[in-house]
């Protein structure tokens, strides 16, 4: 290689062609300017978001305030000879610009005012109003109409204005209109509320969202209404019953629950009457949605009065769609109760067994799935029943072919494992040849049903691994291990699945020999089916059986794999790391081609594949550890340590991540480079907002704290103290976390003193969420350190007068006093004091947050002797029950219960007695609440305590009794 082209190989920049219109329009500018400017300024000014927003803004409120009619005719005869429409011009690849507001043509404004919904109805809370609104609301919009004293329009109005609020009203007024709607349903009428209702469901431009209230509305007036509904009920069938095969799980539920509520109160034979007509309709889509809406009924209304007329349909001799739709019932009734449906296992045997010989072929293929579902759902029982179809279904798998095979295979496939183990033994035997012979079939249906069979019947005692190995085995892996099985999502992963139980049979050894090729296929999708397998496989059987050739041509085939590797799929990591630790120090002869591959990864182009090189040189490393190749470890930290400076996140997280699994199992006085070196160039990298970046560096310097806290001199881990600051900022939760319990590690290995007066200068920031996470980092300095340490400082920051200091430290010693435990009698004494300047305090978070920390010191030390300063707090802490404000009084509560707890319900109740007979009712409300919960915890211990009357007809004897 030249020089020259050695030189042009490293340039880092490049030489780009503008496109040929682009030049042609900047040329053309050029020329036709007088000024002399910069063109390419000029548009990027032109362009920018913020100057069009405000042109835009500006023209929209100028042209709001004139007539627009005026300005439409004066722009009209001007511009009468000019088009209007202008030939757009292609753009390249090259014209990337912003978003671009409206132009200023006033027939375009003209139509979009036209849009515009200006007649909206004021003082509605209402989120928005679209133009199908205008629509159904138009009686609610119309002035004429407005001013007509009849009063059905006046009430049709009032329904119209709830159902809007209810619609596209805000939360509160949506809840408010719910409510009024509900109880005022039976004012309103059934035939105005439904033909106002119905409309709106069956417009095909409303979304999930407005659907789903609307059908929660119909939900909620149904049990209103009562029996006045039942002329209504087709409608509202027709309307809810497409949320049956919906695709959102939830919706379906929605769907099912108000069917179930319309069936309780129109009662079985009016929803039966109503769904007659539907049962044998020619559209296979509406009998599909009453079979589903009739299963829905027969679970709500129980199976045996719904029995009788599915009966009657499934051996209906008018119409086979009767048939066809009663058969569907009972798949549907089977998925909806599912083991419940044991109990009514006979009848509905016994109404589908004669659909097996039905002249209609969809109806025997639905008849034998049926039995397949019913027969999963009573697996294991239920035997006795299946008995009296098993002769008939026998029969149709060796009559039948294509897909009414399929039906009556995966029939006889669930009905088998309910079987004894000899005649489950025949059966599959038979089975067996039936497979072999289908095996070859295109169809993907037939390939599930075959995969579904084999898995049934390799677990069965008498299918021994020779018969798998001789017959099954080959022609499973030749005829659906290829590529085409790999595209399909389904079909791979029951494939994989059937590997997986066919390995228990045969062995480890034997599937690795089938999946090798595999392994080293062109197709990743192919590729990656493999690895998954081979790691299921790995992790259930081991690796034992394996000689050391096929480990050699295993580790090769994964290496082949991961070197062909393109995408971030972590699969093939996993898949690795499961062999590699079930080898353990087998791995020996495989690290060096495998630490090979890896470096050279890593110094490849492509982000991705450098990423993928050291998420496993990860894994690998603590096999490198166990196999002691100490000098292939040193020499990984120092080639990883030398790539610090990546500038792709993600592969710079992965490249920390090796080093702190490198210093967790290294000996660190022998690491290289060693931890004095590594540390002062990780400090920078904290500034990394990224995720993963910020989640393997604070584990990292979690493990040098705890491990190899000397090797870091004092004034660095002060610098990684201020770095840790931001990382409290974190929306990540196991971030914090994780950032909070470094905190304490670096006070363990350096002294608190001086962490803690980094941690209390934080508290002065004003964001809250660093605040708070400042103050849990203080807890665990003095869980880590011991609460003697910190407490004194904390008592001493507390003398600043400003709120934001004086919240961070009560919030502190909540998290303190939580974490240190029975520690805390300690000091009791010497905290009350500032205890009870929280609890007098006006701030509200004062007193909430001191009411936290009595919780916890009661909780710590009942029974330790202290009850003279929890009855002093108590009496600090009682007048404050009076507090409305939600977040407040559920911490005043909670702190009222821990000090019962404290000093007994005896000294408790006295503060109580008086407050539940106050003349005010708000008084009585909250003592009686904390009486309540009191109640509940301590019902026996407080017999003794109630006033006793001074009445001679009220004493009781038992009360005077002394143990």
């Amino acid at each position: 290689m030249t020089s020259g082209n050695s030189k042009n190989k490293h340039q880092i920049g490049g030489s780009y062609s503008l496109s040929r219109l682009l030049k042609q329009d900047i040329i053309s500018d050029i020329t036709e300017s007088d000024e002399t400017v910069d063109v390419l300024q000029q548009r990027i000014h032109e362009r920018a978001i913020f100057n069009r927003e405000d042109e835009y803004h500006k023209q929209r409120l100028r042209e709001l305030e004139s007539n627009e009619d005026k300005e439409l005719s004066a722009k009209s005869t001007t511009n009468t000879d000019s088009p209007r429409v202008k030939r757009v011009k292609s753009k390249s690849r090259w014209d990337v610009q912003a978003y671009e507001p409206p132009k200023d043509d006033i027939l375009e404004k003209k139509d979009l005012i036209d849009t515009m919904i200006t007649d909206i109805p004021s003082g509605f809370d209402l989120k928005y109003f679209k133009p199908s609104d205008k629509l159904h609301f138009a009686k609610l919009i119309d002035k004429n109409i407005k001013d007509d004293p009849n009063p059905e329009v006046k009430n049709e109005r009032s329904l119209l204005l709830l159902l809007l609020k209810i619609k596209n009203g805000t939360t509160a007024a949506r809840k408010v209109a719910m409510k009024q709607l509900t109880l005022n349903c039976p004012e309103f009428g059934p035939q105005v509320i439904f033909d106002n209702i119905l409309p709106i469901l069956l417009d095909r431009s409303l979304e999930d969202q407005e659907r789903q209230l609307m059908i929660k509305t119909v939900d909620r007036i149904i049990y209103r209404l009562g029996e006045s509904m039942k002329p209504y009920t087709h409608n509202i069938l027709k309307v809810v019953s497409p949320l049956l095969i919906d695709d959102d799980p939830v919706t379906r539920i929605i769907g099912r629950e108000v069917i179930s509520n319309l069936a309780s109160v129109t009662g079985v034979g009016h929803m039966l009457t109503t769904m007659r007509n539907d049962v044998d309709s020619d559209d296979e889509y509406v009998r599909n949605l009453t079979a589903r809406s009739l299963a829905v009924v027969a679970k709500a209304l129980s199976i045996p009065k719904v029995l009788p007329y599915i009966n009657a349909m499934c051996h209906s001799k008018k119409s086979w769609r009767a048939r066809h739709t009663g058969v569907k019932v009972i798949q549907q009734i089977a998925l909806l109760l599912g083991v419940d449906i044991l109990r009514h296992l006979i009848p509905l045997i016994r109404c589908v067994k004669d659909g097996l010989y039905d002249d209609h072929i969809p109806l025997r293929i639905l008849t034998a799935n049926t039995i397949a579902t019913l027969a999963e759902k009573t697996d294991p029982y239920g035997i006795e029943v299946f008995n009296i179809v098993l002769e008939d279904v026998w029969k149709g798998v060796l009559s039948h072919r294509g897909k009414i095979l399929n039906a009556f295979l995966k029939c006889i496939g669930s009905i088998i494992p309910l079987m004894d183990p000899e005649y489950a033994g025949y059966y599959s035997s038979e089975l067996i040849k039936i497979i072999l012979r289908e095996m070859s079939s295109p169809d993907d249906e037939m390939k599930k049903t075959i995969l579904f069979i084999m898995q049934k019947c390799i677990q069965l005692d008498n299918v021994t691994a020779e018969l798998l190995k001789e017959e099954m085995a080959p022609s499973f892996y030749k005829h659906f291990w290829t590529r085409r099985i790999s595209l399909d999502k389904k079909l791979n992963k029951m494939t994989v699945y059937t590997t997986v139980i066919l390995a228990e049979k045969v062995g480890c050894k034997y599937t690795i020999e089938q999946l090798l090729d595999p392994l080293r296929d062109e197709a990743i999708a192919f590729r990656t089916m493999s690895i998954h397998a081979v790691n299921r496989t790995v992790k259930q059987e081991g690796t034992n059986d394996l000689d050391e050739r096929l480990e050699t041509r295993l580790i090769d085939a994964l290496l082949i794999a991961f070197q062909d590797q393109t995408t971030d799929d972590p699969l093939i990591f996993h898949g690795f790391g499961t062999v590699a630790k079930s080898l353990d120090t087998r791995m020996k002869p495989f690290l060096t081609p495998i630490v090979s591959a890896i470096l050279n990864q890593l110094k490849h182009k492509n982000q991705t594949i450098r990423q993928n090189a050291a998420d496993l040189c990860n894994i690998m490393i603590p096999i490198i550890k166990n196999c002691d190749e100490l000098d292939m470890l040193n020499k990984l930290s120092i080639i990883l340590y030398e790539s610090l400076g990546e500038v792709y996140p993600e592969v710079l997280g992965s490249i920390i991540k090796c080093i702190a699994t490198i210093i967790e199992v290294s000996n660190l006085s022998e690491l290289q480079p060693p931890v004095n070196q590594i540390m002062p160039t990780l400090t920078p990298i904290l500034r990394n907002k990224h995720l993963k970046v910020q989640r393997n560096l604070i584990r990292l310097i979690s493990n040098v704290a705890i491990r190899g806290a000397t090797y870091v001199a004092p004034k660095e881990w002060m610098r990684i103290c201020f770095e840790l600051l931001e990382s409290l900022k974190s929306p990540n939760k196991n971030i914090l976390r994780a950032t909070n319990d470094t905190f304490g590690y670096i006070a363990k290995a350096i002294g608190p003193q001086d962490v803690l007066v980094v941690l209390l200068n934080n508290l002065k920031v004003q964001e809250r969420q660093s605040r708070v996470s400042t103050a849990v980092a203080i807890g665990k300095v003095a869980e880590t350190c011991g609460p003697y340490t910190v407490l004194p400082a904390l008592m001493n920051e507390y003398k600043t007068p400003e709120t934001n200091i004086q919240n961070g430290i009560l919030k502190a010693m909540t998290f303190m006093f939580e974490y240190i435990g029975p520690i805390s009698q300690d000091y009791i004494y010497m905290i009350s004091p500032l205890i009870e300047d929280a609890l007098i305090d006006r701030d509200l978070v004062h007193r909430q947050t001191a009411s936290t920390i009595i919780k916890h010191l009661a909780l710590h030390c009942s029974g330790a002797g202290n009850e003279d300063a929890f009855i002093h707090l108590l009496n600090l802490l009682i007048p404050n029950i009076l507090e409305t404000s939600p977040h407040v009084i559920a911490r005043i509560i909670e702190g009222l219960e821990c000090l019962c707890h404290a000093v007994g319900p005896g000294v408790f109740l006295n503060y109580i007695w008086a407050g539940i007979f106050h003349p005010a009712k708000n008084v009585r409300r909250a003592f009686w609440e904390v009486y309540n919960k009191i109640y509940i915890q301590y019902v026996d211990a407080m017999v003794p305590y109630y006033p006793l009357s001074t009445q001679d007809n009220h004493v009781v004897e038992e009360l005077d009794y002394i143990l």
